[in-house]
């Protein structure tokens, strides 16, 4: 029997790159190259990131590439930030700001999102650990994003074979307002493989692709998809980071893509007071 839930974990976590052999085209979010574990912070835990991208080498037109507006993704950054907090053991809440400086274009704000994500279950209770995901997005620059509000629902697998984690986060996204918003849902997909080596430095490699409006797709051509190899790990005073290159796989891909994210969790003890459990404390 655990063989059969290990084949079938295998099968979710390959199936974005089966669909990838279809002629289809999704957006990626540069802001967000990053994938969530079934873990969640615990109650009364504050986390604070920031999440990095670096087009190196990428497309000198805007709408291509990592840009959907009207600037070239050609030596755009991208970056979020990203605060979390603990609502119970089982949920946390987190509110994004959205920031980009587009090559000879000076910083600009490009929109908000803001988050649910929890976890069902405890941990190995199932075979695979089950997350789940609910997130709004609000544009208001239109040079980044046609779609003012748009809807992203995200289910989250997990498994563990020693060492090795394997994530994957399937992607459903929906306009709900602006550009779009009478098409159906696109999926796209974040999967993660990782070794755990040594605490403050482990190899790993990510995938982002999309799988654009499910009901049509366009060709092969425009669509994106990446391979990242990551280091990762967490430092003195518990900061943790995530680098490594992006390399497209599709002509409508950018080429080369940087991304560096760091994050600090706090303990808030005077709403909830202390939980050993919550790990370590300031």
């Amino acid at each position: 029997m655990k063989s059969y839930y290990r084949i079938l974990f295998a099968v979710c976590f390959l199936a974005g790159f089966a669909l990838c052999s279809r002629p289809v085209h999704a957006q990626i979010d540069p802001w967000e190259f990053e994938i969530y574990p079934y873990q969640t912070e615990g109650r009364g835990m504050v986390e604070m990131e920031t999440l990095n991208a670096v087009v190196a080498n990428g497309h000198n037109q805007g709408g291509t590439g990592t840009a959907a507006g009207t600037f070239r993704s050609q030596g755009q950054w991208y970056n979020g930030t990203e605060l979390t907090y603990g609502l119970t053991d089982r949920i946390e809440a987190a509110a994004y700001l959205n920031l980009s400086w587009p090559s000879g274009h000076g910083l600009w704000y490009a929109g908000n999102k803001f988050r649910l994500r929890g976890r069902l279950f405890d941990e190995d209770t199932l075979p695979v650990n089950l997350g789940w995901y609910l997130e709004f997005e609000y544009h208001k620059t239109p040079q980044f994003d046609d779609a003012s509000w748009e809807l992203e629902l995200k289910p989250i697998m997990e498994k563990d074979f020693g060492p090795l984690q394997l994530i994957a986060n399937p992607v459903f996204e929906k306009v709900l307002a602006g550009d779009g918003k009478h098409q159906g849902f696109e999926f796209g997909y974040r999967n993660g493989a990782y070794y755990r080596w040594l605490r403050y430095l482990s190899p790993g490699v990510e995938f982002y692709g999309g799988v654009g409006l499910i009901d049509d797709n366009d060709p092969l051509s425009e669509q994106q998809h990446y391979i990242f190899p990551v280091i990762f790990g967490e430092l003195p005073k518990g900061i943790e980071y995530n680098i490594g290159p992006g390399f497209g796989l599709t002509a409508g891909s950018d080429h080369v893509v940087m991304k560096f994210n760091l994050e600090l969790e706090k303990f808030v003890g005077a709403l909830f007071g202390p939980s050993p459990e919550n790990g370590w404390f300031y």
